[in-house]
């Protein structure tokens, strides 16, 4: 956004997460987020996860602190040691499995071998794709908080998809709404993303063939500031992988985690070919997921856009979709009052003005998932079949059906990576030839 009266960053803190020895943009902010002094502290002291799953989603099971342990049991982290292959380090110090101890971020990946963020998903690898440097937005460096277009106001989300994802994607259709979701690979206990036992990849894939734009918001939302480069590496590329197995592409667009993104993390983005995106509204809906505290991010909306004008101004706005309240009933607040004013809901890449095909890479071709050929022209996870060899078409579509004709077989539209070819790309008339996988 471009308003006067929009409050600086220092204000809130932000800056503390970036390094600004090499003239780092200060961005304007409105809404601030609370919790960044937590994150200050964090990293100026050891090296702990970052701030505990229980403070950034209330709608999952509470932490109580450290429980009572057996006498055999290990401690770990920082001057304790790390847990046995395998075993994960909860965020209390403590060795074990299951979710008490893996959860992501939570878990403490240099003490615990098992934690959900040290685990590779499956897929090709995408290391080795080219990454042309295409458009006019900025990659790495000290990121970008502004729109560009004005009129334009970029609804995010981030650490999705979880349980009321579908919903949400419901709830945009019914308004005609566009927005851009910074994906998690394997957080709050959610499990993969491109998992097919789990509702995830059809809902990414729904995401897109309804005009959203998918982004990235790194493998397991660890802070960048306590990684090593090639842990940074892995937290992208691992999330690419994860993409590519469900889509066929991955994105070129990503949100760092807490928004802490310092020198060493930059030169990743930029080596990896990542635009770094924050942004210039929060409602700190996070915050406020209860019915009796909601009020409070509606007033920091109309805060912001009480005195601004569509002719001149735009925001790039921040929430999650994984607390109640943003969902089922801020969303219908922004955009209600979005559209009155006479603003557009626009992708990131809308906003920045970037075409859309340098949204995305192409990845490595995926390996079919099944060898059965559909014999009753169903197909996908849900039903264990490909389209490959099956008399009914040799794509399979985004409702789980083998055809042929794009409505099947174009990516843009949900065709089924690994159930069948898909075309890849844009189409004849969009300026770019289609590649079939």
């Amino acid at each position: 956004m471009k308003l006067s009266s929009a409050l600086v960053a220092t204000s809130f803190g932000l800056t503390f997460a970036h390094d600004t020895s090499g003239g780092q943009h200060v961005p304007k902010i409105l809404g601030g987020r609370n919790f960044l002094s937590e994150l200050k502290a964090l990293r100026s002291g050891p090296m702990h996860a970052a701030t505990p799953l229980s403070e950034r989603a209330p709608t999952l099971k509470q932490k109580s602190g450290p429980r009572k342990r057996d006498a055999d049991d290990q401690q770990c982290g920082p001057g304790l040691g790390s847990c046995a292959a395998g075993k994960c380090c909860s965020f209390e110090g403590w060795c074990g499995v299951g979710e008490d101890y893996c959860t992501a971020p939570d878990c403490q990946i240099n003490y615990g071998p098992g934690c959900d963020g040290n685990q590779k998903p499956s897929g090709p690898d995408t290391s080795g794709v080219a990454r042309p440097k295409v458009g006019k937005v900025l990659y790495g460096g000290g990121g970008i908080y502004d729109c560009v277009i004005d009129g334009g106001i970029a609804l995010t989300f981030d650490d999705g998809p979880y349980l009321y994802t579908n919903d949400l994607l419901d709830k945009l259709k019914s308004y005609g709404a566009k927005a851009t979701f910074f994906i998690t690979g394997n957080n709050i206990g959610k499990g993969m993303i491109n998992d097919p036992t789990t509702p995830y990849p059809a809902i990414i894939r729904r995401m897109h063939a309804e005009g959203h734009q998918i982004a990235s918001h790194t493998w397991s939302h660890e802070n960048a500031s306590q990684l090593t480069n090639t842990q940074m590496t892995n937290q992208m590329v691992w999330n690419e992988i994860a993409f590519n197995s469900i889509l066929g592409f991955f994105p070129t667009y990503m949100r760092p985690p807490y928004s802490i993104c310092g020198k060493n993390c930059q030169n990743v983005l930029s080596t990896l070919g990542y635009h770094a995106i924050y942004f210039d509204l929060d409602t700190e809906g996070y915050l406020h997921d209860d019915a009796r505290q909601i009020q409070t991010s509606k007033n920091i909306w109309d805060k912001a856009i009480k005195n601004s004008n569509p002719a001149y101004d735009s925001f790039l706005q921040i929430e999650h979709d994984i607390h109640v309240q943003t969902v089922y009933n801020l969303t219908d607040y922004i955009l209600t009052s979005l559209f009155s004013k006479g603003y557009k809901a626009v992708t990131v890449g809308e906003c920045l003005g970037d075409p859309e095909e340098n949204w995305y890479r192409t990845g490595p071709a995926v390996p079919s998932l099944s060898s059965t050929s559909s014999i009753n022209g169903e197909c996908g996870p849900e039903f264990g079949q490909t389209c490959l060899g099956s008399r009914f078409g040799e794509c399979c579509g985004s409702a789980g059906r083998c055809g042929s004709g794009l409505l099947y077989c174009w990516a843009q539209v949900g065709c089924q990576v690994g159930y069948g070819n898909c075309l890849m790309g844009s189409v004849e008339g969009t300026g770019e030839k289609a590649e079939e996988r």
